[in-house]
């Protein structure tokens, strides 16, 4: 249920008023926390039943409002990190009538994204880049000489354990452009943030030394300051103490050059604006470090933050969850089969160790967390790390699992280059969300991720066409002699619900025949496999010929049974695959035939050279030409 403490009655609403951060700006102080209790409400009620992310933007509700009170937007630049944060920022920026077309096909997106608004200063869909992003901005400001325009970097949810971040915080100091970085703490990412930033942070927020500090300087920062005979004076002095505590707390920012302030509370509008008010008036880098609670005023959602991040459909007057009817025959999910699988292999083979980048519930690691805790490790929001720390095990006759989802990949490949390939290691990269994976939208899908890797010497790259072959790519892969392996796998259901089949070792590089044919030959790699056997039947009633041929490896691809199709004379080819045309399983087929001069038309069937933007994942696929029907298409 909702929190009462926060509800408001909103029969005559504030919100309907608000149609621009101007409007915003017009109201009483006193009336902003009414203001807030209205967005929070509108946003339970719409992502209620318009399926989003929640929590994140219920804990900064009061945040988003104080700043478009007390900064001039769009002028001033606000940059959210990560955009789940930024359904407040959408609604009171004139998106609140088309709010509820959020992450639907056509509707806005669900990450801050610079062409949809002017008030989207940038695209946020991956974490950790808003510091360097407002960097930027701050900088061109001053080469530009805007003297007074203010650059704002929300980082929350677990951003600041991203490197990123912290090569930005590095390069901020020393650059003395005006930039703010607000510190959204609430203790969460996805699932709970971890390592020695966050521990730090809780040090700061419970040290009672720091916050009878704290209350000495915000009564001081009450004062005079418009007089400058005192200004000077007075601001050294009170960054002088704050500096003093902080710096006797081992703060890190202070040790990077930033002038640090808080942590504040911040569900308290008051006090944010007021804080928020004097900072703007401090030239230079400068952090403020605030504390929230994710999920606020939605109890269920403050007590489940991980479950509530993206909850799908609830019920809004009591939070709890709407689940279909419980179907004991129910196909899981990809991400539950790895989670299940790595457990049983890890039984067997005590050189097993998982390893996650922020994302184990995400990739269902958590299961292996909680079995065999020693063994299986959330590195935080840091894709680079994650992929040199296996290596790092690998070198040392580990074998790692690393579970990270296909588009987050992008953010490690030169790791996965120089750490893992060139050197040869045994590591298994698990890409689960590969292919186009919904209402995440372009941020999200994970499309590059073949042609990327393709070029790679020493991979091995493997998709399996339901969840049984999971299995068995996952048993293959950790058998002696194998090196790094690549599988990637998709987001949501698998095929079957006997999915707990024996395992059986692979042969790499050798794909299987599906459905003997003719007349047109289907070569898929990986789920649209399921499809293309669906397009086989539906050419057999229009009395075409199919074969379908399932790759299962793109590196090394299977030569003989592309020398089988070359000798077969197929009327044509048409290969299918779930990421961008150009580079995967459609390019490596076309370079063997023009090798082998091989006359047999091939086309081509994948993810067009455009950013796909949100929409179910059938609106998607059928957008794309990979549905049945654009599968029989391509082969008649």
């Amino acid at each position: 249920m909702r929190d009462k403490k926060t509800r408001h009655d909103v029969s005559a609403t504030m919100l309907e008023k608000i149609n621009t951060p101007a409007d915003l700006r017009r109201l009483n102080r006193k009336n902003l926390p009414q203001l807030a209790d209205e967005l929070r409400q509108f946003i339970i009620e719409t992502i209620a039943t318009h399926p989003g992310h929640l929590a994140s933007s219920l804990g900064v509700v009061e945040l988003t409002v104080a700043l478009h009170y007390v900064f001039n937007t769009p002028d001033d630049k606000l940059i959210w990190d990560v955009g789940h944060q930024a359904y407040t920022h959408k609604i009171i920026t004139g998106r609140r009538d088309r709010f509820h077309t959020i992450r639907t096909k056509g509707g806005i997106s669900g990450f801050p994204k610079m062409s949809e608004s002017d008030y989207d200063a940038f695209g946020t869909g991956h974490s950790s880049t808003s510091i360097s992003a407002a960097l930027g901005m701050a900088v061109a400001s001053k080469l530009q000489g805007e003297k007074g325009r203010q650059h704002i970097a929300i980082i929350g949810d677990g951003s600041m354990t991203g490197g990123e971040a912290f090569e930005a915080l590095n390069n901020v100091a020393v650059t003395k452009s005006n930039i703010l970085v607000i510190l959204n703490d609430n203790g969460i990412s996805i699932d709970k943030s971890v390592g020695g930033l966050s521990r730090s942070l809780v040090h700061i927020t419970a040290s009672p030394r720091y916050n009878r500090f704290r209350e000495a300087v915000w009564r001081r920062l009450g004062g005079d300051s418009d007089r400058k005979s005192r200004s000077r004076n007075f601001f050294r002095k009170v960054l002088f103490l704050v500096k003093s505590a902080l710096l006797k707390e081992n703060n890190l920012f202070e040790s990077l050059g930033l002038r640090y302030f808080g942590p504040i509370d911040g569900h308290d509008l008051d006090e944010l604006v007021t804080v928020l008010d004097r900072m703007k008036r401090l030239k230079g880098p400068k952090l403020l470090h605030i504390v929230t609670k994710k999920g606020k005023g939605l109890l269920e959602a403050e007590r489940n933050p991980i479950e509530y991040h993206a909850p799908g459909k609830f019920d809004a007057a009591t939070g709890k969850k709407i689940t279909s009817e419980h179907c004991a025959t129910k196909p899981p999910k990809y991400q539950d089969v790895f989670g299940q699988t790595i457990i049983e292999l890890a039984e067997r083979n005590p050189k097993i160790v998982g390893i996650t980048p922020a994302m184990p519930t995400g990739c269902s690691l958590n299961l292996m967390m909680e079995r065999m805790p020693d063994r299986a490790f959330d590195v935080g929001i840091a894709e680079q790390h994650a992929v040199t720390f296996a290596a790092g095990l690998a070198s040392q006759g580990m074998v790692p699992f690393c579970n990270i989802y296909s588009s987050f990949m992008q953010r490690a490949y030169d790791q996965v280059i120089h750490d893992v390939a060139l050197q040869g290691l045994p590591v298994v990269l698990c890409l689960d969300r590969a292919g186009l994976v919904g209402e995440d939208g372009a941020t999200h899908h994970g499309v590059f991720d073949l042609a990327c890797l393709r070029p790679i010497p020493n991979l091995t790259i493997c998709s399996p066409l339901d969840e049984r072959e999971l299995r068995n790519m996952m048993y293959t892969a950790q058998l002696p002699g194998h090196g790094p392996v690549v599988i990637r796998y998709p987001r949501g259901a698998a095929e079957h619900s006997d999915w707990h089949t024996p395992f059986d070792e692979l042969e790499t590089g050798k794909g299987r025949c599906l459905r003997r044919g003719d007349q047109v030959a289907i070569l898929s790699l990986g789920p649209l496999g399921n499809r293309a056997l669906h397009a086989a039947d539906r050419l057999k009633q229009k009395g075409v010929s199919a074969a379908v041929y399932d790759m299962r490896f793109l590196k090394p691809i299977d030569t003989e049974i592309l020398d089988y199709v070359i000798s077969a004379r197929f009327s044509k080819v048409v290969t299918v695959e779930d990421g961008v045309a150009k580079g995967g399983l459609g390019s490596a087929v076309a370079e063997y035939f023009e090798q082998k001069h091989c006359p047999t038309p091939v086309t081509i069937l994948g993810v067009p050279d455009r950013f796909v933007e949100h929409g179910s994942v059938s609106e998607l696929y059928q957008m794309c030409g990979l549905d049945v029907e654009g599968i029989v298409d391509a082969a008649l």
